[in-house]
């Protein structure tokens, strides 16, 4: 059993490396892969996220790496930005003793800038698979001197609709090279294409540790939308937070939401992608303090994150992989503590919060939203609990002197602590207590045996072709089930066509010969003028208004 990097065959620099960032004892599937990649093996490792599999390839990866050579050397692909910045982040830090030119490409960012990079020389390029082939077709990325390629949470990219993107990659690299491939799970169509295009890997399956949720209060919150920061307010006046992690799916979501906690009197820090080590650390340990008492991450920012002491965790965002939510909120409720989690969701995503309990075996009740009423009374208690605990102490010989002169001057002494009260409660006026909306339930109240059938239940207008939630607009895709149009298919290219968040795209139906797809209203005319350059496997599909819009 290796027990230590330096058993591993690692050189020097990347030895010297982990040691400065503190890393000793290589994690099971560390220990596992790095070697075969070292020998050059094709490998599939099958693990979770937070199990160290960046470090497992990444290593290998610049260790492989062949000085002065000219061109692109290893190519990462990842299904979000996200993991893109990660990884390339994490290439940069293990290899800087190398000299490792490292680029993350992907949408959003102009392609002027990453062409010109790419035109400096790099070693190795991590990005996202649509951007990728962009910059293939373009001939602005040479794949002919690549030598290893690795798919990283390859199923992720798979349920995103990346799979005819992947396959044409794939198809473009030179016959000679290493392959990686790595998943949580090993789906039919991913068993497929480690056929095709691997040679004969190596597999390695990590079982996750299991995650207590047993020591953990499970809760939800039933919301409208628009009102889920006026929710997790009045959940901040109530609750006994000692110390909060506040899950985002997005990076620029942490970033907003950060700044309207902040605007409305509730102080709170980021963690995401967008910071350096040296920042993150800084944060962290402030937070491990108690110097900070709310951080809001997204799911690839608090990986690793080590911390026993976090009393609650808020899902701002459900996730959409149940396995994800025992691991968000595993990081309350340790070292033989209790903690909380509270979970904000829509109506519309009462199957997903079911799909989670079968999961995790854990029912998660609903908490009721506090009023302003109860948030009042909570203010006004807790001022009464501090003033007893204060005059119990008796510690104000000053302030007492100030009263005797107010006192001497005619001034009654109720009227001076009613005065002195309304001073210390001026900051209230800092965290108004935000209107929100009564969620519309329906038959779904009391009712909790009936959330599977959630989706034919919404309400909405009346279409030629059913029932369509308000917001959405029904559009007509000219591909069906006899084509093999899967889901995923129609969510990878709207979203990726259109540029808007796959996540957002609301039911799909697949009838024998078209697709019919509700998309929301705002991105209604953007994804109608990327009509001609919608496909569904190599082939053009046309989309347009369903009938009866």
């Amino acid at each position: 059993m290796i027990t230590e990097f330096a058993q591993l065959g690692l050189v020097l620099q990347l030895e010297q490396t982990l040691s400065d960032l503190g890393y000793i004892t290589p994690t099971p599937i560390q220990s596992e892969i790095i070697p075969l990649m070292l020998d050059g093996h094709d490998v599939i490792g099958q693990a979770q996220t937070g199990t160290g599999k960046t470090a497992a390839f990444i290593l290998p990866v610049l260790q492989n790496l062949e000085r002065g050579h000219c061109g692109i050397q290893a190519l990462v692909l990842t299904p979000t930005r996200e993991l893109a910045m990660q990884v390339a982040k994490a290439a940069d830090e293990y290899g800087k003793r190398l000299n490792v030119r490292v680029l993350a490409v992907y949408g959003g960012q102009p392609y002027n800038l990453q062409i010109n990079r790419l035109r400096q020389g790099m070693d190795i390029v991590v990005g996202t698979p649509g951007r990728l082939l962009d910059l293939i077709n373009k001939k602005e990325l040479d794949l002919s001197p690549v030598r290893t390629i690795v798919l990283d949470e390859a199923d992720e990219m798979l349920s995103m609709g990346f799979i005819e993107d992947i396959e044409e990659i794939l198809s473009t690299l030179p016959s000679e090279h290493q392959s990686a491939l790595f998943s949580a799970t090993i789906p039919p169509t991913l068993g497929s294409i480690a056929n095709r295009y691997m040679h004969s890997p190596k597999s390695i399956t990590i079982k996750s540790k299991h995650l207590t949720v047993d020591a953990i209060e499970h809760q939800y919150c039933l919301v409208n939308k628009k009102d889920k920061l006026a929710v997790l307010t009045r959940l901040f006046e109530i609750e006994d937070i000692t110390s909060a992690l506040i899950f985002v799916r997005t990076r620029l979501g942490t970033t907003d939401l950060v700044n309207e906690l902040m605007g409305l009197g509730f102080p709170s820090e980021v963690l995401n992608g967008d910071l350096n080590q040296q920042t993150r650390e800084q944060i962290l340990n402030r937070f491990r303090r108690n110097q900070i008492t709310v951080l809001v991450a997204t799911d690839m920012a608090a990986r690793g994150l080590d911390i026993n002491d976090i009393s609650h965790v808020f899902n701002y965002d459900l996730p959409e992989d149940p396995e994800l939510y025992v691991h968000r909120v595993g990081r309350t409720g340790r070292a033989g503590k209790t903690g909380i989690a509270i979970s904000l969701l829509t109506r519309q995503e009462l199957w997903r919060l079911h799909r989670i309990e079968k999961f995790a075996k854990q029912e998660i009740s609903r908490k009721q939203i506090p009023t302003v009423e109860e948030i009042e009374e909570h203010r006004e208690t807790q001022l009464l609990e501090q003033m007893m605990i204060s005059l119990k102490r008796g510690r104000c010989q000053k302030e007492l002197q100030m009263v005797n002169r107010l006192v001497e001057i005619g001034h009654e002494p109720l009227q001076i602590a009613a005065i002195a009260l309304k001073m210390v409660r001026g900051e209230e006026k800092q965290r108004p207590i935000v209107h929100i909306s009564e969620v519309q339930e329906g038959r779904l109240q009391n009712s909790r045996h009936k959330i599977k059938s959630v989706k034919k239940r919404r309400k909405g207008r009346k279409g030629a072709n059913g029932f369509y939630e308000k917001g959405m607009v029904r559009l007509t895709l000219g591909a069906g089930r006899s084509h093999g149009v899967r889901p995923s298919d129609v969510v990878g290219t709207i979203a990726y066509h259109a540029k808007f968040p796959g996540n957002t795209i609301g039911a799909i139906s697949i009838l024998d010969e078209h697709t019919l797809v509700d998309v929301p209203q705002q991105y209604v005319k953007q994804t109608l003028a990327k009509s001609g350059k919608y496909q569904i496997h190599k082939k053009a599909v046309k989309l347009k208004l369903a009938e009866g819009h």
